[in-house]
């Protein structure tokens, strides 16, 4: 089932200075009302409110919207 991303934050680990951000973007996302932290590695171009395919914590692809 994809996930809708509700936020996306930069969180680099600990020590880290953060210069790649894109390594560092985690996203909050929605699997029709359960919330998980998935990082955004793979998804530089992930927006919020996108929906996203996600496997282990790392979302791997972007889901297109079915059309009405």
């Amino acid at each position: 089932m994809p996930a809708r991303i509700l936020s996306i934050r930069v969180q680099p680990p600990a020590g880290e200075s953060g210069d790649d951000d894109g390594l560092w973007r985690m996203a909050e996302v929605d699997f029709g009302g359960v919330r998980q932290q998935v990082s955004l590695a793979c998804l530089p171009e992930a927006a919020v409110g996108d929906r996203v395919l996600v496997h282990v914590g790392l979302a791997l692809s972007l889901v297109e919207d079915d059309p009405p």
